[in-house]
């Protein structure tokens, strides 16, 4: 995968058309990879009715045979179903089913037998192992010659000095994930869950999933498990070569050729509140205050949400968010982030905004083409005056935000817009939000 959207989202914040036309070389964005079901691409929603929990212990056990006899049957619709319902590997009454559908890792090494790997028996198409081992035990696939790999299908995971570790039910803090999680109009994306250890007290819903846990993501990723409060759920929802149009409210023209991008942020909001937020509340209930978060466009679409469902969020961060989305292209002014939030009465939710970069002595934030936003400065980075903006207007004298009271703005001088600039600072939103 090429990495176009990143290219968007870095390049949104620079400005001027200059910055734009270099999109040309950009690639895509990192895409939320997840295993491939050859012959499988419907779009799957798995049922909240199970009450399985955290994690693949939960629910009633599966009858082995049966189990076989539908993957033998029908391999990747099968992997798919049951992935979603309990996860894998799956709970059978003489204790959990392993399944490869890798020919080259046909064993299952773990602390059940010292990391040698155990034999699997051999199917058309994948094989499979019972093992009798405790919730909590940890594992890979592996084969003859000693390669490891993390099982591409567990429900259950985490991440140590050998990259991703498959879990088997943990009580412990880990990571859980659902494939192919989608509506009618919003592309399946996976969608990964940092469950804490002990009772569940707030949600936080956050963006660009992909990059948030996995320490190998793009410039490192945001390690946000690392920054976590206890009881704290955090819901990562993965993007798709979609991201540009699914987190952006309206359009706007983002090059000279006058193609318009953007605009299905509805859409995307609706898929939150109507098949995100009832898989969560499902497998682990919604206790406590609920939140949304996400960085750059993640940002933009963390405060739609909020806006579009008033009084259902009671938290909304924007690290470095593209507040000037809708006025980027020349001659073209979209009704802004910025416009919007300006004309409440009352807030929506507690807001956070940030940015890094900064305007510097010689570029000074402006509006050259008197659109009303300040995103014409071709020095400033990070989105720092459309954010600085955005601030001033909701904290002004006809403002409905107050300082630190519902809006907390942070500028942190010189930070770049990426992964690792984000990691080094989010505990301050989520320190707010647990708070709340």
């Amino acid at each position: 995968m090429a990495y176009l959207a990143l290219c968007y989202r870095r390049l949104l914040t620079i400005g001027g058309l200059a910055a734009l036309a270099a999109l040309a070389g950009c690639g895509d964005d990192e895409l939320g990879g997840e295993p491939s079901t050859t012959g499988t691409s419907s779009t799957t929603t798995p049922s909240t009715s199970t009450g399985d929990g955290g994690g693949g212990a939960g629910g009633s056990t599966a009858g082995l045979e049966a189990t076989l006899d539908d993957l033998r049957a029908d391999l990747d619709g099968t992997i798919l179903a049951r992935s979603a319902q309990a996860g894998w590997p799956v709970p059978v009454e003489e204790g959990y089913l392993f399944v490869s559908t890798d020919p080259a890792h046909d064993l299952v090494g773990g602390e059940h037998d010292g990391w040698t790997g155990t034999a699997m028996t051999h199917e058309d198409g994948f094989s499979w192992l019972v093992l009798p081992v405790p919730a909590g035990a940890r594992y890979k696939l592996t084969n003859a010659g000693g390669d490891f790999i993390a099982d591409p299908w567990a429900r259950s995971y985490t991440y140590d000095g050998f990259g991703e570790m498959s879990l088997v039910a943990p009580a412990e803090a880990h990571l859980d994930r659902y494939f192919r999680i989608g509506d009618a109009a919003m592309e399946p994306r996976t969608v990964r869950v940092w469950v804490p250890e002990g009772s569940i007290d707030r949600v936080l819903y956050v963006h660009d999933g992909q990059n948030l846990f996995n320490p190998e993501a793009i410039w490192g990723g945001w390690h946000l498990q690392e920054s976590a409060p206890p009881g704290m759920l955090l819901v990562g929802i993965d993007n798709t070569p979609a991201r540009l149009d699914e987190y952006t409210h309206v359009q706007d023209q983002i090059d000279d050729s006058g193609a318009w991008s953007g605009g299905a942020g509805d859409a995307y909001a609706d898929f939150l509140q109507a098949t995100v937020r009832p898989l969560i509340d499902g497998r682990y209930g919604e206790p406590g205050t609920i939140g949304l978060m996400g960085s750059s466009l993640g940002g933009l679409i963390s405060l739609h949400v909020a806006d579009r469902h008033p009084g259902v969020y009671a938290f909304a961060a924007s690290l470095s968010g593209t507040m000037g989305w809708g006025s980027i292209g020349a001659g073209v002014h979209n009704e802004t982030m910025i416009e919007r939030y300006a004309a409440h009465t009352q807030p929506v939710a507690v807001l956070y905004l940030d940015t890094g970069g900064g305007p510097g002595p010689d570029f000074p934030c402006i509006d050259s083409d008197g659109d009303g936003i300040d995103d014409d400065d071709p020095g400033a980075a990070d989105n720092y005056c459309e954010n600085t903006q955005m601030f001033l207007k909701l904290t002004g004298l006809d403002g409905a935000y107050t300082q630190d009271v519902d809006l907390v703005y942070e500028f942190f001088d010189g930070a770049q817009h990426n992964e690792e600039a984000w990691a080094a600072r989010v505990g301050g939103p989520l320190q707010i939000f647990a708070g709340l």
